[in-house]
Parts: C-alpha cells; sequence; structure tokens
C-alpha cells in the first residue's frame, strides 16, 4: 500500500507478481482498479459520484492498456509508477445507448401469463 501523494493518487490495494492487480484514487479522487491479464495491464477509472458503493461496469468512464513486457511486476514500486503514468493515456469510455427495457418487460410479462396459465 503506498501513502497518498499531495496531488492525491494513491494506491488503495496492490498485489504484485504475474497477475498484478489493485485499486486506488486518481489524482482528482475518482476510485480506479487496475489488473494485469497475459501481458497487458488494464486500468478503469470510475465516475466520480460512486460514494461508498462497489462500482460496475457501467460505472467505467476511461480506459487505458499497456503491455507490462518491460516492468517488473514482482517490484510494487514499478507496478505502482506504471499505473500512475497510465492513468494520463486513459481514454474516455463512450457511454452506451440507453436499453430498451420496455421490450423486455414485456417479453417478461407474456412469459409470466403463459407460466400463470399453466
Amino acid at each position: 500500500m503506498t501513502d497518498r501523494t499531495t496531488a492525491g493518487f494513491g494506491i488503495d490495494d496492490i498485489s504484485v507478481g504475474p497477475f498484478a492487480h489493485g485499486f486506488g484514487t486518481t489524482d482528482d479522487g475518482r476510485a480506479f482498479t487496475f489488473r494485469t491479464h497475459r501481458a497487458t495491464l488494464t486500468v478503469h477509472i470510475y465516475r466520480a459520484d460512486l460514494g461508498e458503493t462497489v462500482p460496475g461496469a457501467d460505472d467505467v468512464v476511461a480506459t487505458a492498456q499497456a503491455q507490462v513486457t518491460d516492468i517488473d511486476l514482482g517490484d510494487e514500486r514499478s507496478v505502482t509508477a506504471f499505473v500512475r503514468d497510465l492513468l494520463h493515456h486513459a481514454v474516455p469510455v463512450p457511454t452506451a445507448a440507453p436499453r430498451d427495457t420496455m421490450t423486455v418487460r414485456s417479453i417478461l410479462g407474456r412469459i409470466s401469463a403463459v407460466i400463470d396459465g399453466m
């Protein structure tokens, strides 16, 4: 675990090794997570108004990926520095179109009517 810098960046939990992962806070106070899969480290930055809720896939506002072939995944300082640098290269995630919940509700209503009629 690293201490917060004056800018606000900090990693609250980190696991190093070939499957390095963890979570923390960006300079502007947003939560982020990172994980290594194969030779790629992926960072997800979440929306600012999460509060105490556990973020989900819909809460991701930016993401970044990079190859980890040139860093020591067994060294906590190397992983922390790599994540800090990668945060600055995060690209905003386009917002998804609103789902048509009426279609799903109507299908479920019909299925329910058929089950009730049995």
